[in-house]
């Protein structure tokens, strides 16, 4: 499973209450950082300060509609992700919400599995994801870094140990870079652990 880059915001606006506390709950313990809003109105305006990654927005609620709230988002901000959820699914607002950028239609109730399909594909497509992969990348930096800060070392200093360059080293602290074995081996002697000590908690 990939992890999330930093914590990603979520609103979700709909008038109704139990779908707001559920949706809190539901998405909190997945990690997200979420907030809450029954009145579509304020929506555009939460969004246009709030620094979102994704909406998730009702269609149909009282005064304005999820379509126009939709329009009204993207005149503050173009790129945040929206999707709509709706308890009343039509041709008509699909193809309107499509037209505006959403990324997804779901129909409302909707399946946790389902809709955490939706955010994960959100995700990866804003950037927001890493892959285990790379998640282990940065990890190996991070323990790299620590360590070497602990011993009070320089990044001349490492060189000079492990006949590494300092521009490689540097790439592999901010995980820009993936070691090989060989590397980690010469690095995990200069600092005097094992080579399994770097995977931190891997």
């Amino acid at each position: 499973m990939a992890k999330a880059l930093l914590p990603v915001k979520v609103l979700v606006v709909d008038d109704d209450q139990a779908i707001l506390e559920f949706m809190e709950t539901f998405l909190t313990k997945d990690g997200f950082e979420v907030t809450t809003i029954a009145e579509a109105k304020d929506a555009p305006e939460e969004v246009k300060d709030g620094g979102y990654h994704l909406v998730v927005l009702d269609l149909m609620m009282p005064g304005l509609g999820g379509v126009e709230v939709l329009e009204q988002i993207r005149k503050v901000d173009s790129d945040v992700a929206v999707v709509i959820f709706t308890g009343y699914p039509s041709l008509d607002t699909a193809v309107q919400s499509m037209k505006l950028d959403a990324v997804d239609y779901l129909k409302k109730p909707f399946n946790p599995d389902e809709f955490r399909e939706v955010l994960d594909r959100v995700m990866r497509k804003k950037g927001l994801l890493r892959t285990p992969e790379e998640n282990l990348h940065r990890v190996i930096g991070e323990t790299i870094r620590g360590l070497r800060k602990d011993r009070s070392l320089t990044l001349k200093q490492m060189a000079r140990r492990t006949g590494l360059s300092v521009s490689l080293l540097s790439q592999i602290e901010r995980a820009e870079s993936s070691a090989s074995i060989s590397s980690l081996y010469k690095i995990a002697t200069a600092l005097d652990v094992r080579i399994q000590d770097l995977f931190g908690e891997y």
